[in-house]
């Protein structure tokens, strides 16, 4: 990199970039649109990617790997250099602020799975009592998605439980 900015046998074409991190185009252009990654144009209007957007890329594929949202990692990355390698307080401040994100996951997915060893292991066997069964789509008026088994809503917070979860004598989940 000169003191002008990286040399054009720094840069990496989209293709490049697409290979080296594994990630198909469009969705490097996808994370381009959503501001986690910047690319400089040529005269051509063809994208070129500095290498440091390959550390960018890794770190959204890990925060998405760990269940994190695109947004919760451009929130991250905006708090990051986009042109050297972070410092070690930088990457620690990052990490600090994704422990409580994770460990909100991990406590989410404890729930999930104490709700589907419940039914699993509930026996009922009986769909007109079962809490995931949702007749006439009750679930509906609740929100998109699977309701019953969703515990927080990133928009929400947590969801309640529905009425008759647990009528059949599953335990509740801790």
């Amino acid at each position: 990199m000169t003191a002008t900015g990286p040399s054009r046998h720094d840069l990496l074409t989209i293709g490049r970039l697409a290979e080296r991190s594994g990630l198909a185009a469009s969705a490097l252009r996808y994370y381009e649109k959503l501001g986690l990654i910047h690319a400089t144009r040529t005269t051509g209007g063809q994208r070129r990617y500095t290498r440091a957007t390959l550390r960018r890329v890794a770190f959204v594929r890990a925060a998405q790997r760990v269940g994190l949202s695109l947004d919760e990692a451009k929130v991250a990355l905006d708090r990051l250099p986009e042109l050297r390698a972070p410092t070690p307080a930088e990457w620690d401040g990052v990490a600090r602020s994704w422990q409580s994100l994770i460990d909100d996951q991990i406590a989410e997915l404890q729930r999930l799975k104490a709700k589907l060893t419940g039914c699993i292991g509930c026996g009922c066997l009986s769909l007109s009592r079962c809490t995931l069964y949702n007749a006439a789509d009750r679930a509906a008026a609740t929100g998109p998605g699977a309701r019953y088994l969703l515990t927080r809503d990133p928009d929400t917070g947590p969801e309640p439980a529905p009425a008759e979860a647990h009528s059949c004598g599953a335990p509740d989940a801790p």
